[in-house]
């Protein structure tokens, strides 16, 4: 019997020790390790988790608006979503506009109010759309997170914090990477839905980098759509009016992908053509390892679901005392020299597969 009680004791200790690392931004996968040990692989259950120190409470709602509901990009996201409620004991809906429809998703959202969710989390892609229905619901008592887009630079909106990338400096980073493959010519740049905050940012990062190299770069802007069909169609026929080009980059996951395949199609880089994007559509990882593109920036979608949920729930437990803060989910450059470890792993972190695990460190770790 005390060898029993010095194992609960010991449990618990992890159990206290991984919460905390996890609460105070340790790192994601030590502290879902130190979580999964205690329970033999899986997260933690409500019952342990109630052991660790927070009391019981009712099962949280957090509703997530999107403004492509169907676009695979979020996969990842709603897992992060997923394997956040089940740690935390929470519940969420996935609702909003499949086709970028800023009217579409300040309904989802004020019906979200009229439902009385405990959260809200809705991507400002809209400079003005969403002010009032943040409000209304702020005023509801009902905390509101923006997740994946934000209110533009210098414009308050009433949201209380957002989780996701810099979006302007990454596009200016990517603006950078460009001027340093390219030296004169033409440069095509996608954006699937021109205007929308979640993008138009990076478009105008790459432009501002571009143009302040000094570099004779011709750049022309391409709306390319709001589906991953219309989108490749568009990028098709781009090149094909434009063969003389020396650049395709794109500012968005779906065009990041249609950009690869034609570069494919065409077997573009053997004529010295560059190109580039955003996100890490399968198709996108396995065509930087073929070659056919030379980059592509991962925003970590998972932990923009997976933060958002547990700012959500220290928001609601601690009745508002602690208050959210913005996270940014970084920046990193995937080529064909760092690709390896995206073709060779399947984990519900990059959306590959349905299946929870703990994937175990290996070799350095790469910034």
């Amino acid at each position: 019997m005390a060898q029993d009680r010095d194992d609960a004791k010991d449990s618990k200790s992890l159990i206290d020790t991984g919460r905390r690392g996890l609460m105070q931004g340790a790192g994601l996968g030590a502290a879902l390790s130190l979580l999964g040990a205690v329970s033999g692989g899986g997260f933690i259950s409500t019952a342990q988790a109630a052991e660790s120190g927070f009391p019981s409470h009712k099962k949280w709602k957090i509703v997530f608006v999107n403004h492509v509901t169907t676009n695979p990009f979020f996969v990842p996201t709603q897992y992060g979503i997923q394997d956040a409620c089940s740690l935390l004991n929470m519940d969420y809906q996935w609702t909003g506009s499949a086709t970028s429809d800023a009217g579409e998703m300040v309904r989802a959202v004020n019906a979200a109010i009229a439902a009385k969710a405990d959260a809200i989390a809705v991507p400002i892609v809209d400079p003005t759309a969403f002010d009032k229905p943040i409000q209304a619901a702020l005023d509801a008592g009902i905390p509101v997170f923006a997740y994946n887009a934000d209110a533009p630079r210098g414009k308050k909106n009433p949201r209380l914090a957002y989780i996701g990338q810099d979006l302007y400096l990454s596009g200016y980073q990517m603006g950078e990477r460009i001027v340093s493959l390219i030296d004169s010519g033409l440069v095509g740049l996608f954006i699937a839905t021109p205007g929308q905050l979640n993008i138009q940012p990076r478009l105008d990062g790459a432009s501002d980098a571009i143009k302040k190299s000094g570099k004779k770069i011709e750049i022309q802007t391409v709306a390319t759509g709001a589906t991953v069909n219309e989108e490749l169609s568009k990028i098709k026929s781009f090149y094909l009016g434009h063969q003389d080009l020396k650049g395709m980059f794109a500012v968005d996951a779906g065009s990041t992908q249609g950009v690869a395949q034609v570069m494919k199609e065409n077997n573009l880089p053997s004529k010295g053509v560059h190109g580039g994007g955003f996100d890490l559509l399968p198709t996108t990882v396995q065509l930087i390892h073929e070659g056919y593109l030379d980059f592509t920036i991962d925003q970590q979608p998972y932990v923009q679901g997976f933060y958002t949920v547990m700012q959500a729930f220290v928001t609601l437990a601690s009745g508002g005392l602690v208050g959210p803060a913005d996270t940014n989910t970084g920046l990193k450059f995937v080529t064909k020299e760092t690709v390896e470890p995206y073709l060779n792993t399947s984990t519900r972190f990059e959306g590959k597969t349905t299946k929870p695990q703990i994937v175990p460190m290996s070799g350095a770790i790469k910034s």
